[in-house]
């Protein structure tokens, strides 16, 4: 390989996002994200209006990207793009886009496993943030995932433990919409929690074996809570509510802590790096920093804007794998339950 600059695109529309980001090398040049209001007033995202949104975006999202990184098409090695998991729909205006412009380019396309780019963006080279050594116990925290993988290498990871039913970013939009706050919901919770007692109402954590996570049970405890206060109380919800969100954070972020200490015992990792929309959550990472007195952790947690969907996580893989010349070709499908 020659030691000349290497310039990745890397877009990414999984979701609800449209992205598209710039590396150099290890370096992040650009990282635009066009996010999408119109699914606040469903209270979820909303499949068919995504996959529009992301039609009407690509286009000048891709375009910023390149303008303020500063390159021109021309410049670029390859294309990195989301082939899964996500929303069918989504994922395939980012594969058609990514597909057609490595093609006109006639440079490599490379697919990159969205699971794995939440992990891999801990190795974005960033001032003032460290890179996990491996092996490491990755945490990937979203509104669609809740996964712990043990990394050995870059691209070799097995996932330990995950949810059997609900996400922890769903269990947060969930009990949110029961307090009647808005979608979504998590940064409302974290924001409350802050002004609350976390012990004021206590919610039984839900008993699962091993290192899986089930939060459905959590959510209907919640609701049947808040229905039996409101019989008493009428104003049960608009008198308790920040005690109500710090006691929900309290017992989401227990439940997420005891299986990493359960994982770090049986594997005897203590580098512990967390990913995913949820890791912007200011008592999560509280609590994973207060793991390295405790239980004598090394942790990893990533910049604020390599945590939630992001084109710069799915560059960075793209980077990693065309120094591996792992490339793949015009034939290469998106594909919504995609495995890491």
């Amino acid at each position: 390989m020659s030691s000349q600059n290497i310039y990745i695109l890397g877009i990414e529309s999984s979701c609800d996002d449209t992205s598209a980001s710039v590396i150099c090398n290890n370096v992040i040049l650009s990282n635009v994200v066009a996010s999408q209001k119109i699914h606040e007033e469903f209270g979820g995202v909303v499949p068919e209006l995504a996959s529009r949104a992301h039609q009407q975006n690509i286009v000048p999202v891709v375009h910023q990207a390149l303008k303020k990184a500063n390159i021109t098409k021309a410049q670029l090695s390859a294309i990195a793009f989301t082939s899964g998991p996500g929303l069918m729909g989504s994922l395939l205006v980012g594969t058609s886009f990514a597909k057609s412009l490595a093609f006109g380019l006639s440079i490599p396309l490379i697919d990159v496993n969205h699971m794995q780019a939440h992990i891999l963006a801990h190795f974005i080279k960033e001032e003032g943030f460290n890179q996990p050594t491996f092996p490491f116990l990755g945490m990937t925290i979203s509104g669609g995932h809740t996964q712990i993988v043990r990394v050995d290498d870059y691209f070799k990871m097995e996932v330990i433990g995950e949810t059997i039913d609900d996400a922890v970013g769903e269990a947060y939009d969930k009990s949110g919409k029961i307090l009647g706050l808005g979608y979504p919901a998590g940064p409302e919770i974290d924001k409350r929690a802050q002004l609350g007692n976390p012990k004021a109402f206590a919610f039984t954590k839900p008993k699962v074996d091993g290192l899986n996570f089930s939060f459905s049970g959590f959510k209907t405890a919640v609701l049947y809570f808040i229905q039996r206060e409101i019989k008493k109380n009428a104003n049960f919800i608009e008198e308790n509510l920040n005690d109500i969100c710090a006691s929900i954070q309290y017992t989401i972020i227990g439940i997420l802590i005891d299986k990493l200490k359960l994982a770090a015992k049986q594997t005897g990792i203590s580098h512990i790096a967390i990913g995913g929309g949820v890791s912007a959550n200011s008592g999560i990472r509280k609590a994973l920093k207060d793991g390295e007195q405790k239980f004598g952790w090394t942790t990893y947690v990533p910049k604020f804007e390599y945590t939630t969907d992001n084109a710069g996580m799915i560059a960075i893989v793209g980077y990693l794998k065309y120094l591996e010349s792992d490339f793949a070709d015009q034939n290469v499908m998106a594909s919504a339950r995609l495995k890491i």
